[in-house]
């Protein structure tokens, strides 16, 4: 095995992914398409938001107890 060799291969391959790269980076900046720049993850919310998702929640879960008894109280009301 000539180590010189599968050096050099290795360098010219490296100059056409290098050419590849920079092709692709060029049509990406071209199109427009690239990432938003910005903040990532979960929006933090204010008070008032969370007292607002809190009081929803409340109303949701009263609900689905209140669902919950009706069906449940009427299978009792009729013996099997």
């Amino acid at each position: 095995m000539d180590l010189f060799k599968t050096i050099k291969e290795l360098q010219e391959e490296k100059r056409r992914i290098d050419l590849l790269i920079e092709i692709l980076e060029q049509r990406l900046a071209c199109s427009g398409s690239s990432p938003a720049p910005g903040r990532r993850g979960r929006k933090s919310m204010s008070e008032a938001e969370r007292k607002e998702v809190s009081r929803r929640m409340r109303a949701y879960w009263a609900a689905r107890r209140q669902q919950r008894q009706e069906t449940e109280g009427g299978s009792e009301n009729n013996p099997v």
